[in-house]
């Protein structure tokens, strides 16, 4: 019970009949692998072909993994040289219930690895993570995604997971989560993330990003995606990102159903830094009131706006988007949407890219699904 087991889910390797089929797959340049347990008996030990992979993606048909707690508690230590060798860079798991001191094992072996990508999909964490020592053992990851992963712990989850993570993360893409309403106080600063990615979590809400978005812990923050999240006014989420006293320089509102600001709401100052707003895919039979007064890109795309907008109506912009909206093409316009409102062309765009447009991603964000 070396290496393998630790790294790909910390699994023992288990004695299955030669009958079974091979679950995981390796390309000829044995750059991927992908594995996929679920048959009616996996034989887990096929993840030993992934160990000269750079990306490996491990898919456990929805499992509980608690029998293989007892291994757990093991000193990753006693396999940190060859875990080092490992070539490994960026990890899925995804479709497994996993007890919280398994994952935390996980995370102390990737800690000796060159990981720098981890994507958790369709997880759920059972029990509380223990208080991890004093410093930081987990692995020094550039990029984490998460989408549709639940924790026992509640609003406490990010705080407990950050405590395994060296410093340095760059990228936080959060889907489809169960709760995103952070322990604030519990949270240390993500000092070194610029791209915050809260996406496809259509419950959000204003209100909720309030409670995501806690002051003062992501001070370099440079780009927000908040597609598809609810949120309902350009001023709201403004108002938001006040509170937190962050200053992105790119912010993401598109396949949100937007409005104008209510009559009386109070004018927001935008962040200093705010370049680049995409209000894309939302809706809109007007430009929104309130926006900022300056930008380096507007994009208006795919909107319902049904003739050009005035100057007075918008910021002092360099680039302006105005593509697929139906005052631009007559025609087009003729066959809109009956229920959406945009042209055709558009209604098109979205399903093929997506509920929200998730797969158009931010600038310097690496895919590996």
């Amino acid at each position: 019970m070396v290496c393998a087991p630790c790294l790909l889910l910390l699994l023992p390797l288990l004695r299955f009949s030669a009958a079974t089929l091979e679950p995981c797959e390796v390309d000829d340049e044995n750059f991927r692998c992908v594995c996929n347990f679920t048959g009616p008996q996996p034989d887990w030990s096929s993840a030993f072909q992934c160990m000269t992979a750079v990306e490996v993606e491990i898919r456990g048909g929805g499992r509980n993994l608690e029998q293989f707690l007892k291994g757990a508690s093991a000193d990753p230590k006693q396999y940190a040289d060859i875990v080092k060798a490992l070539r490994l860079q960026r990890l899925t798991v995804g479709a497994v219930q996993v007890p919280a001191p398994l994952l935390v094992a996980l995370l102390r072996a990737l800690g000796y690895s060159r990981l720098k990508e981890l994507k958790l999909e369709d997880l759920e964490v059972t029990g509380t993570m223990q208080p991890p020592p004093l410093e930081a053992t987990g692995p020094p990851l550039s990029s984490l995604r998460l989408r549709n992963v639940s924790w026992a712990t509640g609003g406490a989850w990010l705080a407990e997971l950050q405590q395994w993570l060296k410093p340095g993360l760059k990228i936080l893409s959060i889907a489809q989560a169960h709760s995103l309403a952070f322990s604030c106080a519990q949270l240390h600063s993500f000092s070194a993330l610029h791209t915050l990615d809260l996406s496809d979590n259509p419950g959000l809400g204003e209100r909720g990003l309030i409670a995501a978005l806690c002051p003062h812990k992501f001070p370099a923050l440079r780009d927000l995606a908040l597609r598809n999240a609810g949120m309902q006014t350009p001023n709201g989420v403004c108002a938001a990102m006040a509170a937190a006293g962050v200053q992105p320089h790119s912010l993401d509102l598109s396949h949100n159903s937007l409005s104008a600001a209510a009559p009386g709401a109070p004018r927001c100052d935008w962040p200093s830094a705010l370049s680049s707003l995409n209000l894309s895919f939302a809706g809109l039979e007007q430009v929104p009131k309130g926006l900022p007064g300056k930008l380096s890109v507007l994009d208006l795309s795919c909107n319902r706006l049904n003739k050009a907008p005035r100057e007075d109506e918008l910021p002092v912009v360099s680039n302006l988007i105005l593509d697929r909206n139906p005052y631009l093409d007559p025609e087009a316009s003729k066959q809109q949407d009956q229920n959406s409102g945009v042209v055709a062309a558009c209604a098109h765009s979205a399903l093929t890219v997506g509920i929200s447009g998730t797969l158009a991603l931010l600038r310097g964000a690496g895919d590996f699904a």
